[in-house]
């Protein structure tokens, strides 16, 4: 079976388990109509397709993904050049034995300053690459935000703060000063997020084990956790400034929080008085953001005159799923639905939110502190704030 029709088969049962989903869920409200409460068996069959759709468009977004990226594991990239090879050669040799010498004279060579006695040497282009990109592909607020590399330790950026006035009037009518819009200016720093994969000596000198994709695997993984449980949650103190940590309100440098009227449920209401509160120019480039276990809630939303359902699951390959035709992202960092929970987010992020990283990956190898392992201290450097408190708006689940 072809990987085509393996994509249009999980497509159709996607499909199917949503038909599915609204003909229980109709059983569900009429029961509740009729005698006050849903059936136990009901409401069981109901969570079971919840999750399978969960399941079945986990597959999907799989499948789509190795469409898009066909190599199998860890693709840290072929090298172009002499150069590049040479670099290659000398990086796995430090990896392998802790041969530092021919790093040290590439650099030379190169006049640039690789390699750092405390820091180490940084990775392979072809490494740094690769694990961005699998970064990228597992973050969800990094393939929605802004996203800036630099080589210094902090991004300035320019916020408008207020928008600029303008009106009408002819060839030689007099006309009055508009208001000048207001500018601020936000720094960005970096911070470093560290990891420290392990492996024995004997692990390390198998020659059938690909070094760079083993470490690069291990710190794909780990970055991107820490950096995904960051940009929703951070306090920005020796990390980046997540979306969630910012007062209440409507002045610049507060995001804010529409309320669902119901302790720890979302309405078919808060989510349409959500959409409406972010300006339409924001509202077309929108995303909704959630956990795994808001998306379950949301799907049986209807809207009150239409009885529609406000989720609509993605039925062609590359569709997102929508809530009242914006996509919707999973995170799994966002709240889960409980009381005050502020479990969804609006936003258009690539205005709202900015990524800063610096360029470079660097690898400290350490053979000393426990043996038997060799442990590789690595390190990268990110940023990342709000930039834009119009662009991005919160539902908090809380009946006042």
């Amino acid at each position: 079976m072809t990987t085509m029709t393996r994509l249009t088969k999980q497509v159709d049962s996607l499909g199917s388990a949503w038909e599915q989903f609204k003909q229980v869920n109709e059983r569900r409200i009429n029961e509740i109509e009729k005698k006050g409460h849903a059936d136990t068996l009901t409401v069981d069959q109901l969570n079971r397709i919840n999750h399978m759709i969960d399941s079945q468009k986990q597959r999907l977004d799989g499948m789509e993904t190795a469409m898009s990226r066909p190599a199998m594991g860890f693709d840290y990239g072929r090298v172009v050049n002499a150069a590049e090879a040479e670099h290659k050669e000398a990086f796995c040799q430090y990896l392998r034995k802790g041969v530092e010498e021919d790093l040290v004279h590439l650099e030379k060579k190169a006049l640039s300053a690789t390699s750092d006695p405390d820091g180490g040497y940084l990775i392979t282009p072809q490494m740094s690459a690769a694990i961005a990109r699998t970064v990228h592909e597992t973050s969800p607020i990094r393939q929605l935000a802004s996203v800036e590399t630099i080589s210094t330790d902090s991004l300035e950026v320019l916020e408008d703060t207020g928008e600029a006035a303008a009106g009408w009037t002819t060839e030689t009518g007099a006309f009055s000063e508009t208001a000048t819009p207001q500018f601020g200016k936000k720094t960005i720093p970096v911070h470093e997020l560290y990891a420290q994969p392990k492996a024995t000596q004997k692990l390390i000198d198998d020659s059938s084990i690909n070094i760079e994709a083993w470490l690069g695997e291990k710190l794909t993984d780990i970055f991107s956790r820490k950096e995904n449980t960051t940009f929703v949650n951070g306090d920005g103190i020796g990390k980046p400034r997540g979306i969630l940590t910012y007062a209440a309100g409507t002045d610049w440098a507060s995001i804010e929080q529409l309320v669902s009227t119901s302790n720890g449920a979302v309405t078919s209401d808060s989510v349409i008085k959500l959409y409406y509160a972010l300006k339409e120019d924001y509202a077309t480039r929108a995303t909704f953001l959630m956990n795994r276990a808001t998306v379950q809630q949301v799907r049986l939303l209807k809207e009150a005159t239409t009885n529609q359902y406000l989720w609509q699951p993605g039925l062609t390959a590359g569709a997102p799923d929508t809530l009242l035709g914006l996509p919707v992202m999973q995170a799994a960092d966002m709240p889960a639905p409980a009381t005050g929970s502020l479990s969804i987010a609006l936003a258009d992020f690539r205005r709202a939110y900015q990524i800063v990283d610096r360029y470079g990956i660097r690898i400290l190898r350490d053979p000393y502190t426990e043996k038997p392992f060799v442990k590789f201290y690595s390190t990268k450097r990110v940023g990342g704030d709000v930039v834009n408190f119009e662009a991005i708006k919160l539902l908090k689940l809380s009946a006042a």
